[in-house]
């Protein structure tokens, strides 16, 4: 999700025959263009209303609530709203609902993450996270400061004690106005201030331009790269012997003796038969499943060398743009955003999503876009980034390309539809994350700095 690598701006090319819709069935089935008109005119919650205010159009009998709005709303501290929002995860308490919202600030945005007294962890960084407590009617009751002093918090993902895992998308060494290291993951508390003070970065992690994290209930941990030169890699943290997952253990074990290379973090290598597959924009086809095993690690800490670097050519499965990530269905989601010939990819496209069954360790393309021949065209769609489930049936994604940028819906029968399009701006949609009773979905729009509550006749 970093600008400074959007696809936005690079040259169209075609591919891959696409017409920018997301399938889960056979694309030959639905590739006609006929096919495609009736999957939109069927799919979703009907054509969006355009929006009197100009800035987020939704379908009909569906509304919005602006929560947060950085440089405008205020933390409880008195400093305004810190820009660009980005991944979010909502929890929920008797009483509220609390946010824990990523700022992806790595440069000269307006509005800085404040540093706290206690919670910064290098007063040379201007990203980290916010936190909005609202009650159960949407109504903004306070946000405030969880974390400080981190660099280009992207995503992340929420774990299952009621926490958020923020990832730092860079590599940036000390040096200069950066007093520390980056390019880590932190956890933060939903509810417990007290534990979020003095951040203590997951070495174990690893160091590199983290994107997104998907954590399974057992503690085992799923996490996306988002690089290139070479493309990013998928890799999966196993914990030691004897932990016990829970809140407050990841951050016990960072400060442990030995917390810096605790636990396995392994990448991923797909296979299919005998046949290595380099990179994941090979497959094309809906359905398409990789056998896959796990390669050690060499210097997690990247010391010297960058992580993705350490590995020898076919050793490894590579993927350009490598974003979100979110676990649901008992297994392990991932995104991987668009991929082009001209910066190495095998094929092209403009998104794949990704399922990790860790039962049978196995990856299968459960969508895939084609290339967007008319990103100016409200009815198609690219660059998916931030994911979702949505407990009413199938995926949000949110889009990250070019030209129009929308909130896209998947049904559970392959079918893709806009849920919501920014009417203000051509920035992405980031954080689609819902209450546990998916009655309402939360979603930023980055660069503007809104945070919206979107409630509706959800089916």
């Amino acid at each position: 999700m970093d600008s400074t690598i959007s696809r936005r701006g690079m040259m169209r090319a075609g591919a891959l025959g696409g017409l920018g819709i997301a399938v889960f069935g056979s694309i030959d089935a639905i590739a006609a263009p006929g096919a495609m008109a009736l999957a939109r005119r069927t799919a979703g919650y009907g054509a969006l209303v355009p929006d009197p205010a100009g800035i987020l159009s939704l379908p009909p009998g569906f509304s919005y609530r602006v929560i947060s709005k950085a440089g405008e709303t205020l933390l409880e501290s008195g400093e305004p709203s810190p820009s660009d929002p980005d991944g979010t995860a909502v929890f929920e308490s008797r009483d509220n609902w609390t946010l824990v919202q990523n700022h992806e600030i790595g440069g000269s945005e307006p509005f800085g993450v404040p540093a706290v007294e206690g919670l910064t962890f290098d007063p040379g960084a201007r990203g980290g996270t916010t936190t909005l407590v609202l009650d159960k009617q949407g109504n903004r009751l306070s946000e405030y400061v969880s974390i400080a002093g981190t660099h280009n918090n992207c995503a992340g993902g929420r774990t299952p004690w009621n926490t958020w895992i923020t990832c730092e998308e860079t590599e940036q060494r000390k040096g200069g106005q950066f007093l520390q290291d980056h390019g880590w993951t932190f956890e933060v508390d939903a509810f417990d201030r007290a534990a979020n003070q003095n951040p203590v970065p997951l070495k174990f992690l690893g160091r590199y331009a983290h994107e997104a994290v998907a954590v399974d209930p057992n503690g085992t941990i799923y996490l996306t790269e988002d690089a290139n030169a070479p493309h990013g890699l998928y890799y999966r943290w196993t914990p030691p012997a004897g932990f016990a997952p829970g809140k407050g253990a990841l951050r016990a074990l960072a400060l442990a003796a030995g917390g810096d290379t605790a636990g396995s973090l392994q990448a991923m290598l797909c296979t299919k038969g005998t046949r290595k597959i380099a990179d994941l924009s090979e497959a094309t086809q809906v359905g398409t499943t990789y056998k896959v095993t796990w390669v050690d690690v060499p210097d997690r800490l990247a010391t010297t060398t960058s992580v993705r670097k350490q590995f020898a050519a076919g050793q490894v499965t590579n993927s350009r743009k490598l974003e979100g990530a979110y676990w649901g269905d008992g297994g392990a989601y991932f995104v991987a955003s668009y991929a082009r010939f001209s910066d190495g990819s095998t094929n092209e496209h403009d998104g794949q999503v990704w399922f990790y069954d860790t039962g049978n360790e196995t990856v299968t393309l459960k969508t895939i876009f084609g290339v967007n021949p008319d990103p100016d065209a409200d009815t198609h769609y690219d660059g998916p980034d931030n994911i979702a489930l949505d407990p009413n049936g199938g995926l949000i994604l949110a889009e990250d390309g070019d030209g129009i940028q929308h909130l896209v819906g998947v049904t559970t029968a392959g079918q893709a539809y806009p849920l919501a399009r920014n009417d203000v701006s051509g920035s992405e949609f980031t954080g689609p994350t819902f209450t546990e009773d998916g009655e309402t979905l939360f979603a930023n729009i980055q660069e503007d700095g809104y945070t919206f509550a979107i409630t509706g006749p959800w089916k």
